[in-house]
């Protein structure tokens, strides 16, 4: 059901009402509605088209819109029917947190168009008991005295709840306690709380803890609850005296009971707590000075027990008074009395006298060597006259009676200090009364080492693993030998037996501290040279006459990278380039060069790969990574470079990889100038120039017949050979090598295949490169010999010997 709330409008309000009356009509009354909280979604508040006298059929075309004011949109309208109906649920405690007002308003605004009318709309929440009482903490502790008088207070927490008016907190109840109730009170802004009311004394001893339910109720239809636990802690006051578990005890002793033995355990209990239960024991002043003498009394724990030798004869009855007396602020105490009868008995122990005794012996003793000599005896007669006298069994030693009560020690087993350095040997001597009494004395027998140990090392034989370029001075390694003997015996020196290895003493490769076995390299090793030690270290006592014993080493050099690849083929002068020839008409597959490089290291630290670290045409060469041959992978076209540029890598395996490289410059010429050449004698110079020559005169021949003359006459002053030179035999048809320098005038070749792996022939200048070490004394047969190369020419028809002389 709505309700219209009439109210007039503003003068200023008014004022834009009759500016704008000609395009808007507004209106100010407020429409009101109240629903309440948590209304489900889609229910219908109300018909609003009908309050506000509006035609449902024009609603959609007069576009009808509800705005919500500072708030979230709850309420829609339905502009078919023109009800509001609830879009989201409204939870009024959300919307209204605050509690100081029970109202919650939700302001609305209803607009229409053609022409345009506003409506105030104000849609009240009602509360609803939707909230239950809760505490902020589940659980309230409380410490409360004993001695807390009836009638006294103690403030509990508050319970709160959400909601408003009657659905909020309106009562408290407490479980049922005979010692509490609780008093409900209300405060300024209406809340209730509740305050605990000690309704009975309480007794800590006989209940220390008490728990309780408070639940809180709100005033809502159904009403709705919360509840918190109580735990009252009841805190102790010294209210209870001591008592004894009896009031009197009578108890039998034994005559010259052992001094310490147990008499008796006093127990008295306290039912306070704390210090008001710490129990205190002492004697009472009717307890006379000899029983005081006679007992101790353990002020903390009750124990008496015997403090001086019990006499029968003397004392047969004790009698003592004992309070307890707890430590509260107010102390309590409790007594009891106790008889003490004393018991004869069998009372005379008997005695054992050592009469000699011979320590320390030498381990290595013989078997019935006499150590010591003993008697026994016992005052008693009879029975309890009679003395047995025993040693452990578990002893290299037994008892041989020599005359009446006279006993000899002597050895039964061989000694051996290292196994027990000494024994404790117990005499325990026994009469025959009843109850039998015994005595017992106890001498030590130490054993003199002899040096009868040799040292042992832990292990036979030692591998001791040593990276190659290690410092001289490093230490290798402990080599430690024990020695079970004592002092001098003990007292270990270590030496390395010597002997030459490869023509070196071992004293000059290695040393031993010989003091502690800590084994040192004096050198540098390189695997290269040394790979593996094998020797032995000997450990020698100090004692007389000494013991010895020896340790094999193996010392084994391990590889370190240390070495960089050598490049041997193809060979060349330091930070030169090698150059080399090829026809052009290579075909594919062709090898062109092979690098051979080598490394003195080890494993994986020698395996080398091969790699292009520079090609001036990348489809035109491959080059194996594994055995460095360098082969063409097409044929050339005229497109290619006469010149190209590879640079090799050889790279070994190590870590860090180390590397070496070399440059190949290959130059490529004409197969046909190549066959001329190999022909005659003309130099490749003026092949190349003729060519020239011959294309220009192909490309002039129709511009002038006087030109054509004056280049057949430049070509014939060209082609005058110069003096034949000695008969050279072919060379290699497939490539020309040139190192070092340019093609030369004469021809130097060699008959044998590997003069071509340690010679170059520098065949324009008539030189002779040395491209490896040569063999002293090797004889070579050459076609020319330069007269500059410091060796021995010897001529003959055909060719020259070259003798190799440095």
């Amino acid at each position: 059901m709505a309700r219209h709330i009439l109210q007039l409008p503003w003068t200023g309000y008014v004022s834009v009402f009759l500016l704008l009356s000609t395009t808007m009509k507004l209106t100010s009354a407020v429409t009101h509605y109240s629903i309440p909280e948590e209304m489900e979604e889609g229910s219908v508040v109300a018909n609003l088209a009908a309050d506000l006298d509006l035609d449902v059929k024009t609603l959609n075309k007069r576009k009808m819109r509800i705005d919500a004011v500072a708030n979230k949109k709850y309420i829609e309208v339905n502009k078919e029917t023109g009800e509001l109906y609830i879009l989201e649920t409204v939870d009024r405690e959300h919307l209204c947190p605050s509690k100081t007002t029970t109202s919650c308003f939700l302001k609305l605004d209803a607009t229409i168009e053609n022409p345009i009318r506003m409506f105030n709309i104000e849609v009240e929440i009602m509360d609803i008991n939707d909230n239950a009482p809760h505490f902020r903490r589940g659980t309230m502790h409380l410490d409360i005295s004993e001695s807390s008088s009836v009638g006294e207070r103690f403030s509990l927490n508050n319970a709160v709840d959400p909601d408003v008016g009657t659905n909020s907190v309106k009562n408290y109840h407490l479980s049922s306690s005979e010692h509490f109730t609780i008093e409900i009170q209300t405060g300024r802004d209406g809340s209730k709380f509740a305050d605990l009311i000690l309704k009975k004394t309480l007794d800590r001893e006989q209940q220390a803890v008490h728990n309780l339910i408070l639940t809180a109720v709100d005033g809502g239809v159904p009403t709705r609850t919360g509840t918190a636990s109580i735990i009252v802690r009841v805190l102790d006051i010294n209210n209870n005296a001591p008592t004894f578990d009896k009031e009197s005890y009578k108890i039998d002793v034994m005559e010259n009971s052992p001094i310490g033995s147990l008499v008796i355990k006093l127990n008295a209990t306290d039912l306070d707590e704390g210090s008001n239960s710490d129990i205190v024991y002492s004697y009472s002043l009717y307890t006379s000075e000899k029983t005081q003498n006679t007992f101790t009394l353990n002020p903390d724990n009750g124990e008496i027990r015997v403090k001086e030798m019990i006499n029968y004869e003397d004392f047969k009855i004790y009698d003592m008074e004992v309070i307890a007396t707890d430590k509260g602020p107010n102390s309590l105490s409790g007594q009891c009395k106790l008889t003490i009868l004393v018991t004869d008995m069998n009372d005379n122990h008997p005695e054992i006298s050592i009469k000699s005794f011979q320590s320390p012996i030498r381990e290595n003793a013989p078997v019935d060597t006499v150590i010591a000599v003993v008697s026994v005896s016992d005052k008693d007669s009879g029975d309890n006259g009679i003395v047995d006298i025993h040693i452990p069994d578990n002893l290299p030693f037994k008892l041989r009676e020599s005359s009446d009560n006279y006993f000899e020690l002597i050895i039964s087993e061989p000694l051996d200090r290292e196994k027990v350095p000494e024994y404790d040997i117990t005499f325990t001597v026994t009469d025959r009364g009843s109850p039998p009494l015994s005595d017992n004395e106890t001498m030590t027998l130490e054993l003199l080492d002899i040096n009868d140990n040799v040292p042992q090392f832990p292990q036979s034989f030692y591998t001791i693993r040593v990276m190659e370029n290690n410092a001289p001075g490093a230490l290798l390694s402990s080599l430690t030998a024990f020695d079970p003997d004592l002092h001098e015996n003990q007292y270990l020196v270590y030496f390395i037996l010597e002997k030459e290895i490869a023509n070196t003493s071992l004293s000059m490769l290695f040393s031993i501290n010989p003091e502690n076995g800590n084994l040192y390299a004096l050198k540098t090793f390189d695997y290269e040279i040394e790979k593996e030690f094998l020797f032995h270290i000997e450990a020698r006592d100090s004692g007389v006459p000494p013991l010895s014993s020896n340790v094999t080493v193996h010392v084994i050099i391990v590889d370190q990278n240390d070495n960089t690849p050598v490049i041997v083929s193809p060979w060349r002068a330091h930070g030169s380039v090698v150059e080399e020839k090829i026809p052009r008409s290579t075909d594919k597959g062709s090898l062109v060069a092979k690098v051979i490089a080598i490394d003195t290291d080890s494993v994986q630290n020698s395996r080398i790969t091969y790699q292009f670290l520079q090609v001036t045409d990348a489809t035109l060469f491959s080059l194996d990574q594994y055995n460095g041959e360098i082969r063409t992978m097409r044929m050339f076209s005229y497109r290619d470079p006469r010149h190209q540029r590879l640079v090799v890598v050889a790279k070994d395996n190590g870590e860090p990889a180390l590397s070496a490289t070399v440059t190949i410059k290959l130059s490529t010429v004409e197969t046909a100038v190549k066959a001329y050449s190999d022909m005659t004698d003309v130099p490749l110079e003026y092949d190349i120039f003729s060519d020239l020559n011959l294309y220009l005169v192909i490309g002039l021949g129709s511009v002038s017949f006087l030109l054509l003359i004056t280049i057949l006459v430049t070509i014939v002053l060209k082609c005058q050979k110069p003096k034949p030179s000695k008969a050279a035999p072919p060379c290699r048809n497939s490539v020309i090598s040139e190192r070092n320098s340019t093609i030369a005038d004469s021809t130097l070749v060699s008959n044998d295949a590997y003069w071509y792996s340690l010679f170059l022939a520098e065949t324009r200048k008539g030189k002779l490169v040395v491209r490896q070490p040569v063999p002293k004394g090797s004889r070579y047969i050459v076609s020319s010999l330069p007269r500059s190369t410091g060796m021995t020419e010897t001529s003959d028809s055909a060719a020259s010997t070259l003798q190799v002389n440095k």
